[in-house]
């Protein structure tokens, strides 16, 4: 019985990999894990101390983008995009120089630079307008997730190698 649901589920990730903006959106699912977790334990425990108390949002915010983004790049690294990494590496036989991990980080930040403005913008704003933070956030990082696909399928894991 477990190795038949093992059976169905490998079939069903082979089945998922082929859509890479559902990779993404995993990915980003579990992002969104980091991010909230990150931003309550931040909120909550970490700038607990903070005063006024209006400022704890900005901080933990913050933290929790910071984190959130290492983890989406290092799995749309390692699964979302990395049949172009490998293309890339192996692409006829040339000697193509692989751009260091953390070169890449600096892109993906960068590329991701406009979803984080987003978020943090939205969340800061949905909350004023009296939402919680964690459903502000959410709901920022829906919107902002759309950006961060576009601008990294196009800039930071586009195919770097000439047909």
């Amino acid at each position: 019985m477990v190795s038949g649901l093992r059976v169905q589920l490998w079939r069903w990730m082979n089945w998922l990999h082929q859509f890479r903006f559902m990779r993404f959106a995993l990915v980003g699912a579990s992002g969104t894990v980091v991010n909230l977790s990150v931003l309550f334990t931040a909120h909550e425990l970490v700038f607990s101390a903070i005063e006024p108390a209006g400022s704890k949002p900005y901080f933990s915010l913050a933290l929790a983008i910071a984190v959130a983004t290492v983890n989406n790049f290092t799995w749309n690294r390692l699964w979302t995009w990395s049949d172009r990494l490998h293309a890339t590496a192996h692409h006829e036989g040339q000697r193509l120089r692989k751009r260091s991990l953390l070169a890449q980080l600096g892109q993906y930040a960068a590329a991701s630079w406009l979803g984080i403005l987003l978020q943090y913008a939205l969340t800061l704003g949905l909350m004023h307008l009296g939402l919680h933070y964690l459903l502000a956030n959410l709901i920022a990082i829906g919107i902002a997730s759309v950006s961060n696909f576009i601008t990294n399928d196009l800039w930071t894991f586009r195919n770097r190698h000439r047909p």
